[in-house]
């Protein structure tokens, strides 16, 4: 989630939209989503490419997925909607990401940018591999990319919030009990993600309440550690390891409960959170809906203590109706939209140009980000000269789903339920 230091958010994308009105800007983009995390992994990275996606097709612009192979999944594949999906042959390194090389996936991002005449590269997920060095090709062949890049004036930077499919994560028809209150944690079990907070957090607040269980969903790394703190605290009863819980089966989970660790998912079912103030997380929820603490066991230990104290004045039912009027699929395509247009707006520079910027950089890293992208420069006017932009087939367009509907207005909550 990006943040706008310069005016509100409202007041750019009303500006935007009464521009691209008044010039008949509107134009339809050519995207290419890139990140080492897409399906058939679960995740919340993958979950927003996917729905996103679904949506600007369905506002009738092409939009096609680059991500690596997963396990025999390689090759090119079609999703619902006439989604594209890039399964490019690069094997995961660790935690899903591709091995940084720099310069050796250039051959192939270049192909498939000509190949579907991409105009717009949007790069998702900060630790994907695969993300920056698409994003870096693509600057050195001059296709504008959504990244948020130092240095960048305040006026050009957006919030674009996350969304979830309030039609699929709904309350519980019944009043849940507080007289046992399961605490539910669904996330990747890896340090990032605060995994190691949970092995401090757990034995302390099974010590205080009594009445409290924990219901942890997720795979990772860390799950070990949390294991091993169940069998040292003899909490087996009171601690429920899921494993890995798809994206499907998270509602499931997520409305047998009292109180969950999530945060759009888990405020559209009706349930308070509970989070780090880390990132973008303390923009995600209003105050009433969600408590905050530091990324420190006593802390979280507290908030968990004020979550349990604020659950009697909890209703869900209100709640679900405040998260389908905040966050919907819909309001993210179209605000992603136009930064699209605002993107293909700015004035494109050369590599002359952008070589003082990157030397501001650092004394040393000032220097090495100008090496790169000479060299990467150099090899694209070697890839030219080996394979002509001219010789690459440009394949022909797919007229999605979407493009059969009626009306582009209706509601994209209900896409994507399939895979």
């Amino acid at each position: 989630m990006e943040n706008v230091t310069g005016e509100g958010i409202s007041d750019q994308i009303g500006r935007f939209q009464t521009q691209l009105q008044m010039d008949g800007r509107g134009r339809k983009h050519r995207i290419l989503m890139v990140s080492d995390f897409f399906f058939p992994n679960f995740g919340g990275v993958e979950s927003h490419i996917y729905y996103l996606s679904q949506c600007l097709l369905k506002l009738g612009h092409k939009v096609v997925v680059m991500t690596h192979a997963y396990g025999n999944r390689s090759g090119v594949r079609y999703v619902t909607g006439g989604l594209k999906v890039y399964y490019v042959p690069w094997k995961p390194f660790l935690m899903q990401n591709t091995l940084p090389t720099l310069f050796l996936t250039f051959p192939i991002v270049r192909t498939i940018l000509i190949r579907e005449k991409i105009s717009v590269v949007h790069g998702h997920q900060a630790f994907s591999t695969l993300c920056h060095e698409a994003l870096m090709h693509a600057r050195t062949m001059g296709k504008e990319n959504t990244v948020l890049r130092s240095g960048i004036s305040p006026e050009k930077v957006f919030m674009v919030p996350n969304a979830v499919d309030t039609a699929m994560f709904t309350p519980s028809p019944d009043r849940l009990s507080c007289d046992e209150i399961v605490i539910v944690v669904i996330s990747r079990l890896v340090y990032r993600k605060g995994a190691d907070l949970l092995v401090e957090v757990i034995p302390e607040v099974c010590r205080l309440f009594p009445k409290v269980r924990f219901i942890v969903g997720g795979d990772g790394p860390k799950r070990v550690r949390i294991e091993e703190m169940r069998e040292k605290f003899s909490l087996q009863d009171r601690v429920e390891m899921l494993g890995a819980v798809p994206h499907a089966q998270v509602r499931s989970v997520l409305i047998s409960e009292a109180f969950c660790i999530a945060i759009l998912e888990a405020a559209s079912c009706g349930l308070l959170t509970v989070s780090t103030r880390v990132g973008g997380v303390p923009e995600v929820l209003p105050d009433d809906m969600v408590v905050l603490a530091e990324p420190a066991p006593k802390d979280m230990v507290r908030a968990v203590r004020k979550a349990i104290d604020m659950l009697p004045g909890i209703d869900p039912q209100v709640m679900h109706l405040r998260m389908k009027k905040l966050y919907s699929w819909d309001d993210v395509a179209k605000r992603t939209e136009i930064v699209y247009d605002r993107a293909m707006q700015s004035p494109q520079t050369d590599l002359l140009e952008r070589l003082p910027r990157y030397v501001r950089c650092g004394a040393w890293a000032g220097k090495l980000f100008c090496l790169v992208m000479i060299i990467n420069y150099l090899l694209w006017c070697l890839l030219e000269y080996l394979q002509p932009t001219e010789g690459i087939e440009e394949v022909p367009d797919i007229r999605p789903v979407h493009a059969r509907l009626e009306s582009v207005d209706d509601t994209c909550e209900t896409q994507g339920k399939g895979i």
